[in-house]
């Protein structure tokens, strides 16, 4: 079981975010997360939020309503509802956008997934995102730019089918030798020893 969750960030070609959606997907929309939702004709099993940003939620959906003074942001709220419904896997769409803020605390959301045993995706437009720690196979098309970037020192990086190979390599924090690799076939595979690693497949 997976939750889907549409928070409020930039999303426009719906046609594109299709084809990462299951048809047993939980959806969850966060505050105006919602209007996502229903651009992609999906119906949320809950919509929670403070709802700053969506003045008159539906009456026909749960919703569960959040103090605005707080210590956690809509999306953050979202993932602690699905644990508690037992979900360990999460799609985030709509949780890249121009609030960097809000951006980087939700990707960094996944590497809290992560320290939980947990799984997490990030896409909008023109990426996709993961962390891990230990070994990932990343499927896209041949000549797509593939980036590693070191949340901490990444000690033992290997890569497989990659046009910039890596062997037993260390990333630093703050040094681009991972960024702008390119797939050379569909499927690429990177591994480590330690660290922590974020993994963006990547399009202009």
């Amino acid at each position: 079981m997976r939750a889907t969750i549409l928070s409020g960030g930039a999303m426009t070609d719906y046609t594109y975010f299709q084809q990462f959606l299951r048809p047993d997907d939980v959806i969850i929309a966060a505050d105006s997360g919602y209007r996502h939702a229903e651009a992609l004709c999906l119906r949320p099993r809950i919509l929670l939020g403070d709802f700053d940003s969506l003045d008159h939620p539906p009456a026909d959906i749960e919703t569960l309503r959040i103090p605005r003074e707080n210590d956690y942001t809509d999306t953050e709220f979202a993932v602690n509802w699905a644990r508690a419904q037992g979900i360990r896997d999460f799609l985030f769409l709509g949780t890249i956008g121009t609030r960097m803020d809000h951006t980087l605390t939700n990707i960094l959301r996944l590497s809290d997934l992560l320290d939980q045993g947990e799984h997490g995706e990030m896409i909008d437009e023109h990426n996709r995102i993961w962390i891990t720690n230990s070994a990932i196979e990343i499927i896209g098309a041949p000549g797509a730019l593939l980036s590693l970037i070191p949340l901490t020192p990444c000690i033992g990086v290997t890569t497989k089918n990659l046009a910039y190979p890596l062997q037993d390599a260390t990333l630093y924090v703050g040094h681009g030798r991972g960024v702008s690799n390119v797939l050379l076939t569909e499927t690429a595979n990177i591994r480590l020893s330690s660290g922590k690693l974020l993994v963006m497949l990547c399009k202009d």
